[in-house]
């Protein structure tokens, strides 16, 4: 079964390796800096949000380790936001190779989200780090975070082949989404903890972590950094509730390949 599995998407690994290879070493051509890029960017950003969210303004006093889950959170979103903004872009962009060439056009978009993956995993060792340095405590729940950052994968993907093939006929679908990311990324607790939310209306943070993305990066935080970080589950107490998000993902990841397999067939006209 597993040869048969192989030898059927053969042609689709193939492909889809080369374009990820390929995608990775293009992305940093000509900068001085290269592949250092993939860490200094959400480095910046976190000394900047840090310096502001937490030095001055004292966000997160009080709660343990909180420079790390806010790190450990901006990580996670920027590989969300880098997930659906190139696969977004994945089809348009690669018009050239559609026109020219048959052949599975899916492998566009997972190759960007697969790109995007290897940006997480390097990031992922300066989290580590960090760790390390401010004596987070580690446990076995740690193990469970693969599981969300897999979530957060595949919510990013099923979200990247709706937005793509959107992107296909409507432009104006890039500055949609900046305007929905950026709202999302304010209002989804990632550079304030969620408590602040839980002590003005449990409510109001339950809707907030029914975004798979948002309840991905809380529990990631809950098993790796601390497991006093609340959670939706923890928020809601209630199992059926804590689901929400998972269904979420399969209903957008299973409507996003339907949709993006039916308009497929019409990317090389179109693009």
């Amino acid at each position: 079964m597993k040869r048969n599995f192989l030898e059927k998407y053969r042609y689709s690994l193939i492909l889809l390796r080369e374009l990820v290879i390929t995608d990775f070493k293009l992305r940093y051509q000509g900068s001085a800096l290269g592949y250092l890029w993939s860490l200094l960017r959400p480095l910046f950003l976190f000394v900047i949000l840090y310096v502001v969210f937490v030095y001055f303004l004292k966000i997160g006093n009080g709660i343990a380790h909180w420079p790390v889950a806010m790190l450990l959170g901006i990580v996670l979103w920027n590989f969300f936001a880098e997930v659906t903004n190139q696969g977004l872009k994945s089809i348009v962009g690669s018009g050239g190779i559609i026109r020219k060439i048959n052949f599975p056009k899916y492998v566009i978009v997972l190759a960007t989200s697969a790109s995007a993956f290897i940006n997480l995993l390097i990031n992922l060792i300066v989290v580590a780090i960090f760790m390390v340095v401010n004596q987070v405590e580690l446990s076995w729940s740690i193990l469970l975070l693969p599981f969300f950052i897999v979530e957060i994968f595949l919510f990013g993907v099923g979200l990247a082949f709706i937005l793509g093939t959107a992107y296909v006929k409507f432009r104006d679908v890039n500055y949609i989404w900046e305007i929905i990311m950026q709202a999302l990324f304010y209002g989804s607790a990632i550079i304030y903890p969620i408590s602040r939310v839980i002590d003005m209306s449990p409510v109001i943070a339950q809707v907030i972590l029914f975004n798979p993305a948002a309840q991905a990066v809380q529990d990631a935080r809950a098993v790796a950094v601390s497991s006093e970080l609340p959670t939706l589950y923890s928020v809601s107490g209630s199992v059926l509730m804590s689901l929400i998000p998972h269904l979420i993902v399969i209903v957008v990841l299973v409507c996003g390949a339907w949709l993006f397999k039916k308009r497929s067939p019409y990317f090389a006209e179109e693009v």
